[in-house]
């Protein structure tokens, strides 16, 4: 339902910062023109789009989400994109991509929504080649003391206000905001990917911890 508005909601609710993240994201991922990337939970292709300006190579989205890869193929071809990137509509929890076939899978603010978090990152090992690299940009919690309660307010007040008047969809944005506080801790997180059989797990926190990147490999 909220679709249509969804990349006019992020600049609105972060501010604009979603995109110095976003930016800081593939950065440390690094693209490569001989790269093969999934960005899982992609939907609108901002990852993606951003992977191939930065030098990436082949590229696709995977999203449960038709609605949301829709707008992402739009904007692919507003961009002259058109065919540069795959689309696929298809579950986090059973990725329909061969075993060790890909260089690389991102996820970005869409892990947090997947019901069986441990067996998405499951699937991500299965489907990254060894030596194969996993990102996630995801919401996080704050490590900046003092903040919890404007964050609090913002979250659960501000937010689904925005989400009503931009979206027409106030109850999706009051899932937002109690998804992130559900979701695990930093740390918490870092050991589930380590579970999965990835190695060398690393994270960085982004404006204070609103926000983390967790990087992983499978060797």
């Amino acid at each position: 339902s909220v679709a249509a508005r969804y990349d006019v909601m992020n600049d609105l609710m972060s501010g604009g910062l979603h995109r110095a993240w976003k930016a800081a994201f593939i950065t440390w991922l690094r693209p490569r023109p001989d790269m093969h990337l999934l960005d899982l939970a992609g939907g609108t292709g901002d990852i993606a789009f951003r992977f191939l300006r930065a030098g990436g190579g082949n590229v696709a989205v995977a999203d449960i989400n038709l609605e949301m890869l829709l707008v992402g193929r739009k904007r692919a071809k507003r961009r002259r994109l058109d065919g540069a990137v795959a689309w696929l509509c298809a579950n986090g929890e059973a990725l329909p991509v061969p075993d060790g076939s890909l260089d690389a899978v991102t996820c970005a603010f869409g892990i947090r929504n997947m019901t069986d978090k441990r067996q998405a990152l499951s699937e991500i090992r299965r489907v990254l080649k060894p030596g194969g690299r996993f990102m996630c940009l995801e919401f996080s919690r704050l490590v900046l003391p003092g903040l919890e309660g404007l964050y609090e307010r913002y979250s659960f007040s501000v937010v689904p206000w925005l989400g009503r008047l931009v979206a027409n969809d106030a109850a999706s944005y009051r899932y937002l905001a109690e998804s992130i506080r559900t979701f695990p801790d930093q740390d918490t997180f870092a050991g589930m990917i380590a579970e999965a059989g990835l190695s060398n797990v690393t994270y960085r926190n982004l404006t204070g911890g609103v926000a983390a990147m967790h990087s992983a490999w499978r060797i």
